[in-house]
């Protein structure tokens, strides 16, 4: 159990139930802050225990909900950031399991912003000393976008872990589905054939994106009769993982499961998940699927527990230990 004397760790309202499972993990407390709402939609926030000197972390994942628009969460979370660093805390993590704007991350068309980039400097801005999150969507471009102390978590081993008794002796494949995606199945797939102590194969999609629109229909892989496991950091639309089932399915995979460890589900993606060719789909209670059928997420959606995995990594951070050897295992 850690000392609270040392350490604060707050969670601003819009996931209060998230920081409230990372506590218990903890075994400790949330500390108290306060919230206030004007009259003219501003708002301000603080912390209500004495923070100097102290060891503070900072919980706000960042997606737009039915109450609070991306932006505003972000906007309530550099502010309370601001004032904690004013409080004179002696270090100030923001721990943010999803990141807003990480895929926005390289110019793709001419005068494009490199909205990964800004955010990044907003964060320094109000004097964050170390930010933490969990896969982002290029891994690179969050390195080279903040200057300040970061970590970044994965979501495999709890994939691995909730997917590997479900598997049998089937031969098993872990598809990536497009190319920038690779590193991070290959993780996958090594941490999977050493659960199964077993050979486990890869495979790729091909996409292209352009106008708006993805295309791209090539597998390049054997799928046939494996159990195929498409691995992807997120999912918004649905679309880049429908043409991965339906690639999948006509190259003779026998049984489709798919994890992602952010769910949006935006647009179509409801009917991309009803889709009888995908028997599961697996996600991080990063994101809560609220804008999914309640129904389908009893039949099909598991949700797998990372709040214990940012709670390790508090342990870790606060404590001098590797959040790279945590994330090896």
């Amino acid at each position: 159990m850690l000392n609270q004397d040392d350490i604060k760790l707050f969670a601003l309202n819009a996931s209060r139930d998230y920081g409230e499972r990372l506590a218990r993990h903890l075994g400790m407390a949330l500390s108290r802050h306060e919230e206030r709402e004007f009259e003219d939609g501003e708002h301000k926030s603080r912390p209500l225990e004495n923070v100097r000197g102290r060891d503070v972390y900072v919980v706000q994942s960042l997606y737009s909900d039915t109450h609070c628009t991306v932006n505003d969460k972000l906007c309530r979370l550099l502010f309370f950031l601001g004032a904690v660093k004013d409080a004179c805390a002696a270090r100030v993590t923001a721990v943010i399991p999803y990141l807003c704007y990480a895929r926005k991350d390289r110019k793709t068309q001419t005068r494009d912003p490199v909205t990964t980039r800004y955010v990044a400097a907003m964060f320094e801005a109000v004097g964050v000393d170390h930010v933490v999150t969990m896969d982002v969507h290029n891994l690179a471009a969050f390195h080279n976008a903040f200057r300040c102390t970061t970590d970044h978590l994965e979501a495999g081993r709890l994939f691995v872990n909730h997917l590997a008794p479900q598997l049998g002796d089937r031969g098993v494949v872990v598809v990536s589905p497009d190319a920038g995606g690779i590193k991070r199945a290959e993780r996958f797939r090594r941490f999977l054939s050493e659960k199964l102590n077993r050979p486990v194969t890869s495979a790729f999609m091909e996409k292209h994106r352009g106008a708006g629109a993805v295309s791209g229909e090539a597998l390049i892989g054997d799928v046939q009769d494996r159990n195929a496991i498409i691995l992807d950091d997120l999912i918004g639309t649905g679309t880049t993982l429908g043409r991965a089932v339906a690639a999948c399915h006509a190259h003779g995979a026998s049984e489709i499961h798919a994890a992602a460890s952010h769910g949006l589900f935006v647009g179509g993606a409801q009917e991309v998940i009803d889709d009888d060719r995908l028997a599961q789909l697996v996600i991080t209670d990063t994101v809560p699927p609220f804008r999914l059928n309640p129904q389908v997420v009893h039949d099909k959606l598991a949700v797998v527990d990372a709040a214990g995995l940012f709670a390790s990594a508090i342990d870790c951070m606060h404590s001098g230990g590797s959040v790279t050897s945590l994330m090896e295992g």
